[in-house]
């Protein structure tokens, strides 16, 4: 988890509840995964899974986890800073910054994921799978990959405007 994030203010959303079954000599071992996501509305998103016999155990376990797996959004004027693919196994998506006004442009999985990481405009298309932790873990990757200008500018060791004065160029 990133040190910077207030715990009490994190919100969170449960995406999948699914029945899941481990056949064993005696019968059924029947159990509950649960996939949540939790946020905090500022830059800050993390998914986690949870497995149980109760549900209402499987959820808290799914909390713990995802406030363990929290990844930081670079958010510029309530979008993302460039167009990116992120994939975890079958899973792709595609995250595209969009104006303001426009929305979250996303399926439920994505959308969850986005408005709990504070984006208000976003557009999205899911690639491959759509098994739901799948689909969440992609969009994290996606988020993993966001640079800002300034990140850019710093790491090829150039001012900010020259990067922002190249890719105006190109547009």
């Amino acid at each position: 988890m990133k040190p910077d994030v207030n715990t009490e203010q994190l919100s969170n959303e449960v995406i999948e509840i699914r029945r899941v079954g481990k056949v064993t000599k005696g019968g059924k071992r029947l159990r509950f995964r649960v996939v949540v996501v939790v946020g905090d509305g500022a830059g800050h998103v993390g998914v986690g899974m949870g497995k149980s016999i109760e549900i209402p155990q499987a959820i808290q376990q799914a909390i713990r986890d995802a406030t363990k797996h929290m990844v930081e959004v670079p958010i510029t004027g309530g979008t993302i800073p460039h167009e990116v693919i992120g994939q975890f196994k079958a899973a792709q998506v595609l995250l595209k910054p969009a104006y303001p006004g426009t929305g979250i442009i996303a399926g439920r999985t994505v959308g969850a994921v986005c408005r709990l990481a504070g984006i208000q405009d976003i557009l999205t298309k899911a690639l491959g799978s759509t098994n739901p932790l799948n689909l969440a873990r992609a969009t994290l990757e996606g988020f993993k990959r966001l640079e800002t200008p300034e990140q850019v500018a710093a790491r090829r060791g150039k001012k900010p405007e020259d990067i922002l004065e190249v890719e105006g160029a190109k547009a």
